[in-house]
């Protein structure tokens, strides 16, 4: 009889319930409410539901995420060696490889102007980047914060992982993210206050038609003028490009095909897991992580607006051919912030159609953003 309840006490006491805290509790809560808005509301389901499913794991089973020199037997936890190909840069690198696979680059080579306004949409950064230093953080960390406004969550854990800000690279990953995913919420109100009814219903020119050997040489070129100016960008625009020769040379399909799908997946849910992973009660549930997210919705913010702003711009230097809801494309959010510019301008005049003219700053913008993360990395001698 005793040895049966030696044994029943020693299976109740290995269950989670007697290791669970507060910010345990707390943190299954708020996993269980990234699951419910991937799901039900469908906001950035590829990304929120791996990431969600690793928070919920990390803090029901933290050894989950154990390192190997604290193992006893010397074996860390699953998400352990996950995460430490997000400290080594791979992941993010090949979810650029994927990105570039996927994405048409045609829309930013006809309409070279389009550059100007991803380059415009950054401004968040900086100002994420000078109110972080303003909040106490130190200079690296400032700098890791503020990839947030780009609204890239991949540029994000590169830099962190390269700026040894990995103390931070959760609250920043799960920021980043989040906002990539609440881009339909949260841009609308933005460019409708800052454009009249007129500037919504601008109707633009046609793109011109883009030559395949202009596809096929954009993406040589890029890499070699940006990875010759900042060197330290070559792991983040040099897989984009990669993907995106991969695409339109034609003669590699099964490798498009593979980096494209099979492989992006795989690294989605190896990035999502041990991202989401990172996110313990105890890493988390600070004061610090509250500024991480105040700021990474200021900074994206901020350049959401001034990306309209420049579109207005434009649209006034160009006699009313630009229309300003295509600068809010400029953050790195693919393609879902050109959705968005394409959705508000259909709410002012349904029969115009912005999204082949959004693309253009989407991707221009995920060009600045690795090359925002590279002047970083060039300014604190990071290689």
């Amino acid at each position: 009889m005793e040895y049966i309840t030696t044994t029943l006490g020693n299976l109740v006491h290995q269950t989670a319930f007697f290791s669970l805290t507060w910010g345990n509790v707390v943190m299954i809560a708020v996993a269980c409410f990234f699951l419910y808005l991937a799901i039900r509301h469908g906001f950035e389901p590829l990304l929120l539901v791996p990431i969600a499913f690793g928070m919920l794991l990390v803090n029901i089973y933290p050894d989950i995420m154990l390192h190997a020199e604290d193992a006893s037997n010397g074996t860390g936890g699953l998400l352990y060696y996950f995460y430490q190909l997000d400290e080594w840069s791979i992941l993010p690198s090949l979810i650029f490889l994927g990105v570039g696979a996927m994405t048409d680059f045609g829309p930013l080579i006809a309409n070279p102007k389009s550059f100007l306004l991803g380059a415009a949409a950054q401004f968040g950064i900086f100002a994420a980047y000078l109110g972080a230093m303003c909040m106490g953080f130190s200079d690296k960390a400032a700098a890791a914060i503020s990839i947030i406004g780009g609204a890239d969550g991949p540029t994000s854990i590169f830099l962190a992982g390269k700026l040894q800000q990995t103390a931070i690279m959760g609250p920043i990953a799960v920021a980043a993210y989040s906002y990539m995913s609440l881009v339909p919420i949260i841009q609308p109100p933005i460019m409708k206050l800052l454009t009249t009814e007129k500037e919504r219903k601008v109707r633009m020119e046609q793109l011109r038609p883009v030559s395949k050997l202009e596809k096929i040489l954009f993406p040589i070129i890029v890499t070699i003028v940006v990875c010759v100016i900042l060197p330290t960008t070559a792991p983040l625009v040099g897989m984009l490009m990669l993907g995106n020769l991969f695409r339109e040379s034609g003669v590699v399909r099964q490798l498009t095909e593979t980096a494209s799908n099979a492989l992006m997946y795989i690294v989605v849910i190896l990035l999502g897991t041990s991202v989401g992973a990172t996110t313990s009660a105890e890493a988390f549930l600070n004061f610090d992580t509250l500024k991480i997210v105040v700021l990474g919705l200021i900074a994206f913010a901020f350049g959401t607006a001034a990306g309209v702003v420049f579109g207005k711009i434009m649209c006034v230097v160009t006699h009313g051919k630009v229309n300003p809801l295509i600068g809010s494309a400029g953050v790195s959010a693919v393609p879902m912030a050109a959705r968005v510019s394409q959705k508000v301008g259909a709410e002012a005049d349904p029969t115009n159609f912005l999204l082949m003219h959004a693309m253009g700053p989407n991707v221009a913008g995920v060009i600045g953003t690795a090359v925002a993360a590279g002047t970083f990395m060039a300014i604190f001698g990071v290689m």
